[in-house]
């Protein structure tokens, strides 16, 4: 038995932020647990030959890392992530977006060329990918603190604790006892895996279940290659599709690396599953040719991610669900066994940007002050003890 004043459930971009924000502020008795073996979470990456990188250690090993998941953030109003990225010394640069678009307005019409356009305010992207924040935050940590390949699987509530139950890959049960619990998780994934006794407040249940989880039901086609041969016709490597397999693709490449191409299939989730990788990696391949040219039938490295098949990331609610940014559900039971003692923080949870890297930071800044503030108050308040 594992005893901890705080625990975190979930290893991705929310619960290192909120690890980070714990030890900047002196408490070092948590433990976060992570199920998969690599942490993340939803920001996943490959390097200039496809192989998915860890994240384990630093970005020593350059700059050509491309995205998997979330690729893009706005400074100009995600004003909370852009001060971690400032604070955590990253190196940021603009999306590619000079030139012509592609587009395919029917399956039976032939891809045109039309005038681009500049997103406003400016879509930005990290050197060395997203997964460079992961690692610089990781990195900040105390590494014993760190816990990965342990999957939560149940939640007790006692008097004064909460008692988690997590399993390795080996089918392996240890125990944890915390004072607080972070969840790190997407809502619907909390309500659909983990096991609460007693059970959640029924509608604070239904809220979490019925949440969106961004990202879930998508899968992202990522094209590398040596050159951004694209730029020299004059295009930015910006499409839209109504023939598919791709819906919306963009330029990739790397500032001072590989080039690339990336794009979202439109093709449903459910679809998706009946379809093996090699298929929908050809369709994608013929796509880029029809919109790029021949060069694109050539990629020196290529990968699908299709995210409706993570189960540390979906649920089979999400083989037909579409992408959306959902409405954040209330982060907390307000009665019962369970007030005061458990916090949503993922993405999902935050008032602002639900589903995007800044919204996982601020549910995350969220979480964690208002455990602050109330783990001050008895001490405020001694008649509260």
């Amino acid at each position: 038995m594992h005893t901890v004043r705080i625990a975190v459930v979930g290893g991705g971009l929310s619960g290192l932020y909120a690890a980070y924000l714990l030890e900047r502020q002196g408490i070092t008795d948590y433990v976060l647990l992570e199920g998969r073996e690599v942490l993340g979470g939803r920001i996943a990456s490959i390097d200039a030959t496809g192989q998915a990188v860890t994240h384990t250690t630093a970005n020593t090993d350059g700059i050509d890392r491309f995205d998997l998941g979330p690729t893009w953030f706005w400074p100009g109003y995600q004003r909370e992530l852009d001060r971690l990225v400032e604070a955590l010394g990253l190196e940021r640069f603009e999306q590619f977006e000079e030139g012509d678009m592609v587009v395919e307005r029917s399956p039976e019409e032939p891809p045109m060329r039309m005038r681009g356009y500049v997103n406003s305010p400016v879509s930005m992207r990290l050197v060395g990918g997203m997964g460079s924040l992961i690692e610089a935050l990781r990195d900040t940590l105390a590494p014993a603190n760190i816990i990965t390949g342990h999957t939560v699987r149940r939640l007790r509530k006692h008097d004064r604790h909460i008692e988690l139950e997590s399993e390795d890959a080996a089918g392996h049960i240890s125990a944890w006892h915390a004072e607080h619990v972070l969840l790190a998780l997407p809502p619907r994934l909390v309500e659909s895996t983990l096991v609460f006794e007693p059970a959640l407040p029924a509608s604070l249940a239904r809220q979490w279940r019925e949440t969106a989880t961004w990202m879930a039901p998508q899968a992202k086609y990522v094209a590398i290659y040596d050159t951004p041969f694209w730029r020299e016709q004059g295009l930015s490597g910006e499409g839209r599709s109504a023939r598919g397999p791709l819906g919306e693709i963009h330029d990739a490449s790397m500032l001072g690396g590989s080039a690339a191409l990336f794009g979202f299939l439109g093709v449903p989730a459910r679809v998706r599953s009946t379809v093996c990788d090699e298929v929908l990696r050809t369709h994608c391949r013929a796509q880029l040719v029809r919109m790029f040219g021949p060069l694109a039938a050539t990629p020196k490295a290529e990968s699908i991610k299709d995210w409706a098949q993570d189960p540390f990331t979906a649920t089979t609610v999400d083989l037909n669900a579409t992408p959306q940014h959902a409405l954040a559900p209330s982060t907390k039971a307000t009665s019962g066994p369970w007030q005061g003692c458990l916090t949503g923080i993922a993405s999902e949870w935050s008032p602002q940007f639900s589903g995007y890297l800044a919204g996982a930071v601020e549910a995350a800044g969220l979480g964690v002050k208002a455990w602050a503030e109330r783990a001050a108050a008895p001490a405020l308040n001694p008649s509260k003890r």
